[in-house]
């Protein structure tokens, strides 16, 4: 009987503990395993595509080989479709002519064989409908919350507006539909680098003219590999402004953003005390620009008062920039409060400004509208803060701790002088 009054006694406190405990803590749900990096290359097989011109080959041969080294090439978590345009059509009604386009092989897993053949079968053929491939391109693709790359490959401009190409890429930009378009041309025209500069430029994505199979290759390999990089998650859109008062609130995280011409943009981000702040910056060259630019991050209080300035950091490529900075609240405080002892009160800055500035300034024809791509990683961790120094003192703590040092180092020296002057004059 007593035992099992223990029992239940025992057994009540057990429930009236979890009772006031509350329910325990939700797990956290795992997180999905991220999407792959999803490609799709895109190649112009109008007529004009059987130009001779490329290292003594026609420009459609030195793209099928490109194309074959790629596939070889490609990363196995990489998913690849391929899309053509003009290469069914042989008759002279444009209003068909401009409907061909077609994907000749699907977005996922490659089967290199089967995408090598298909591509080995193309032969140059119609008209060149860029701005309807583009859009259907981006179907392809389908949506996510990852980015996606086209790999445009042509050697003409669109010979079928409307749609216009260049305002497809605007379309699919404003859209936000984490989509990138790299163009690349094979063929030295100016109104061809144009259009292909704007369709980059409006994605965020790169222009490069290609004037050999080498170029074309290592080009295309090298954007291929660069999706493995930028797959993941989409950064946030956000807007910088021209001044701090104004300026976006950040939590840690990706963001993008476009800025002009030499410009600078305000963002602001809260530091609480004993907390570091970590940002950095990359641009995207993805228009000709004129040479001795640069790419600065800066960290201000609220006052405009700086706080430090990023140094760059170059990764190898030439055509993004990057700069980079940390800053805690207690290193500053230190600073300020040993140069401005007999000034106002420091407040601590409780809200920091990232100033991203550039000094770039387009060649002659390059357009200044979107602005150049730009990429904001911001984190706040735990300060970590450097190794205390031997504390000598201030003031008249200072003043006798020097003297009596300067006393002893006299005597030293004293004592040694006069053991050299003995030791000298007996020898």
């Amino acid at each position: 009987m007593i035992n099992f009054r223990r029992s239940t006694a025992v057994l009540l406190g057990l429930l009236a503990t979890t009772a006031l405990a509350g329910p325990s803590p939700a797990q956290a749900d795992e997180e999905p395993a991220p999407e792959p990096p999803r490609v799709e290359l895109v190649l112009d097989v109008s007529g004009s595509m059987r130009a001779a011109d490329i290292d003594g080959r026609t420009r459609i041969s030195v793209a099928q080989q490109a194309f074959n080294e790629v596939v070889d090439a490609l990363p196995e978590e990489t998913q690849l479709g391929i899309r053509v345009l003009g290469a069914t059509y042989r008759g002279k009604d444009k209003k068909v002519g401009c409907q061909d386009t077609q994907q000749i092989v699907p977005v996922g897993p490659v089967d290199r064989s089967a995408a090598k053949a298909a591509v080995a079968t193309l032969r140059p053929t119609g008209f060149t409908p860029v701005g309807l491939a583009l859009r259907s391109a981006a179907q392809d693709l389908g949506t996510g919350a990852t980015t996606r790359r086209i790999v445009l490959i042509t050697d003409g401009e669109d010979t079928c507006a409307p749609p216009d190409p260049c305002e497809v890429a605007r379309e699919l930009a404003a859209q936000g539909t984490s989509l990138v378009v790299d163009t690349l041309g094979l063929a030295p025209d100016e109104k061809v680098r144009r259009q292909l500069l704007c369709i980059a430029s409006a994605t965020g994505g790169t222009y490069t003219a290609a004037q050999s199979a080498e170029e074309l290759t290592d080009r295309i390999k090298q954007l291929v590999e660069r999706a493995a990089d930028t797959h993941t998650r989409a950064p946030t859109v956000v807007g910088g402004t021209t001044a701090c008062d104004s300026a976006p609130l950040l939590a840690p995280g990706v963001y993008a953003d476009r800025e002009a011409f030499s410009e600078h943009r305000y963002y602001r981000v809260p530091i609480r005390p004993g907390q570091e702040l970590r940002a950095s910056v990359s641009m995207a060259l993805d228009r000709a620009v004129n040479r001795d630019y640069g790419v600065l991050l800066r960290a201000t209080a609220a006052d405009g008062r700086e706080l430090v300035r990023g140094a760059d950091a170059g990764s190898g490529r030439t055509d993004v920039l990057s700069a980079g900075l940390r800053w805690s609240a207690t290193a500053d405080d230190e600073d300020a409060a040993e140069t401005e002892e007999s000034s106002a009160p420091v407040v601590e800055p409780t809200t920091v400004c990232l100033v991203v500035s550039n000094s770039f300034a387009p060649r002659p024809g390059t357009a200044a509208t979107p602005g150049m791509p730009v990429e904001l990683t911001i984190d706040v961790v735990a300060a970590a803060p450097a190794p205390d120094g031997p504390d000598l003192g201030r003031g008249w703590v200072l003043l006798a701790l020097l003297t009596i040092a300067g006393l002893i180092t006299g005597l030293l020296a004293g004592l040694l002088t006069r053991w050299w002057v003995a030791t000298w004059r007996e020898n």
